[in-house]
């Protein structure tokens, strides 16, 4: 079997291919959306670099889980809306989103009472998931401003498993530092 090369010269004019084959803009605001997800995704492998298996191996395997399921986001992002069940995408569960409400209540659960808010960082793992709860809302405004001014269809859940995914990123932090021993610094307003 002969291996594909990675470069295709099919976007050198600033154009890309959906999955259903239309080719549009790499200036698209979808393009600009599935980017964004795949950012997030790239964030949470960095954020995994710093995460030990022996500590984490739970957090861990679920973050992988939700990793396939957000290019499981990208793939249905990727692909005319008219076009996605002809190509049988995965699509986004109603069970995931209860998982990760369970994983943020047990998160919750060992960390103390938010009486402030808290500065992003701590541990390097705590950190990077901090970065990824700030993609996580910058994918969200995306998704809901394609959805109300361009009508575009995104996929069922889209919003709120991103929603979702932005409070878990917010409490595995929080997590990832109680469990490390991170004291959290509060913000205190400077005037």
């Amino acid at each position: 079997m002969e291996k594909s090369k990675i470069y295709t010269k099919t976007g050198d004019k600033g154009e890309t291919g959906l999955v259903g084959g239309s080719r549009v803009s790499k200036s698209d605001s979808r393009i600009d959306l599935y980017g964004e997800v795949d950012e997030l995704n790239s964030w949470i492998g960095v954020a995994l670099c710093f995460m030990n298996e022996n500590d984490f191996l739970q957090e861990m395997t679920f973050l992988k889980s939700i990793q396939s399921s957000l290019f499981d986001l990208g793939s249905n992002l990727a692909c005319e809306a008219e076009k996605r069940e002809v190509f049988k995408l995965p699509v986004l569960k109603a069970e995931l989103l209860s998982s990760m409400e369970s994983e943020i209540d047990r998160f919750d659960s060992e960390c103390p009472k938010l009486t402030n808010f808290i500065l992003p960082g701590g541990d390097r793992a705590a950190a990077h998931f901090h970065l990824c709860r700030t993609v996580c809302r910058k994918i969200e405004r995306k998704m809901i401003h394609i959805k109300n001014e361009q009508k575009e269809v995104i996929p069922e859940l889209a919003v709120p498993f991103i929603n979702r995914l932005s409070d878990y990123f917010f409490v595995l932090s929080r997590y990832i530092n109680v469990r490390k021993g991170v004291v959290e610094t509060p913000w205190l307003p400077q005037s």
